[in-house]
C-alpha cells in the first residue's frame, strides 16, 4: 500500500513547468497583495517624467541634437521612464526570495518534492511578467500625454520584451543576493545601486551633451545602449538594427543574473544537504 500512494504521488505531481507557473503566479500576486510596495516603481517614474519634460522641454526646439530626432521631451524620456520603473520594480523579487528564507517557506519549499530549479524560475517569471504590466502602462500614461511612437506597434513590442528580460536581469541581481544574504534588509540595501545604474546612463540626457567622466561612464552602461535602441525605435522608426541591439543586451543582463541565481542556490542547497 506505501508503494500504491508512492506512486501516486509521483504520477500527480506537477511537471516543472507547471510547478514554475504556479510559483511565478505566486509572486505576482504577492506584489499585487502588497500595492505599497508597487506604488514608489509607477510613481516615482512618472513623477521624473512629468519634472523633466517640464523642466528641459524647450531644448527641444533650441538644441540640434533634439531638434533633429524629438518632437518633444517627453518622447526622449519614455523609454528612460518604462526602464526607471521596471529597475525599481524588479528589486521586489529579490526582497521576496530572502522573505521566503527567513520565514521558513523556502526550506518547505526544499522538503517537498519541486523542481529546485523551479523555484528561482517561479520568481524571476514573476518579475518578468511585472516588467512587461509595467512597460505596457508607462506607455499608454506618456502617450495619452503626448508622447509619440513612430516605430508603431512593433517598438512596443521591443520595449515591452526589453522591460521584461531586465525585470528578469535585475530581480535575478536581486534573488542572488537574497539568497546568498538570506537578508531583505541586505537586498534593500543594495537599492541604491538601482539608482547609480540609472543615473550614470543617459536615461536623462543625450550622451552627445555629456563631458569628462561621466560621458565615460555612460558610455559603458549597458543601461545607455538599451535606451539608445529603444529611442531610435520610437522617435526615428522601426529599424531590426535597433531592436536587435536592446533585446541582445537586455538578454546578455537576464542572461548574466540567471547564471549567478543557479550558482547561489547550488551553493545553499550544497550547504542545506
Amino acid at each position: 500500500m506505501t508503494a500504491t500512494v508512492a506512486a501516486d504521488v509521483v504520477v500527480n505531481r506537477p511537471s516543472p513547468v507547471r510547478q514554475s507557473l504556479l510559483l511565478s503566479r505566486r509572486a505576482v500576486f504577492a506584489v499585487l497583495r502588497q500595492p505599497q510596495v508597487l506604488v514608489p516603481s509607477i510613481f516615482f517614474p512618472l513623477f521624473f517624467a512629468a519634472l523633466n519634460a517640464a523642466a528641459f522641454d524647450r531644448i527641444t526646439s533650441e538644441q540640434p541634437v533634439f531638434a533633429a530626432q524629438f518632437d518633444s521631451f517627453l518622447d526622449f524620456l519614455l523609454p528612460a521612464t518604462v526602464l526607471q520603473g521596471v529597475l525599481f520594480g524588479s528589486t521586489q523579487a529579490g526582497t521576496e526570495m530572502a522573505n521566503d528564507i527567513e520565514n521558513g517557506f523556502f526550506d518547505r519549499l526544499l522538503a517537498s518534492p519541486v523542481s529546485r530549479t523551479s523555484i528561482l524560475v517561479g520568481r524571476l517569471a514573476g518579475g518578468a511578467v511585472l516588467g512587461a504590466v509595467q512597460a505596457l502602462f508607462f506607455t499608454a500614461v506618456l502617450v495619452l500625454f503626448g508622447a509619440r511612437i513612430d516605430g508603431g506597434v512593433g517598438a512596443v513590442a521591443v520595449l515591452v520584451v526589453c522591460a521584461a528580460l531586465l525585470g528578469v536581469g535585475i530581480g535575478g541581481f536581486g534573488v542572488m543576493l537574497g539568497i546568498r544574504t538570506g537578508s531583505s534588509e541586505a537586498v534593500q540595501g543594495a537599492f541604491p545601486l538601482i539608482f547609480v545604474l540609472m543615473f550614470t546612463s543617459s536615461a536623462f540626457f543625450p550622451r552627445e551633451l555629456m563631458t569628462g567622466w561621466y560621458r565615460t561612464v555612460a558610455t559603458y552602461n549597458p543601461i545607455s545602449w538599451i535606451l539608445e535602441a529603444l529611442r531610435d525605435l520610437i522617435s526615428i522608426g522601426w529599424s531590426f538594427q535597433d531592436a536587435a541591439v536592446a533585446i541582445a543586451v537586455s538578454a546578455a543582463v537576464a542572461v548574466l543574473a540567471i547564471a549567478l541565481s543557479l550558482r547561489a542556490l547550488r551553493r545553499r542547497l550544497a550547504v542545506a544537504a
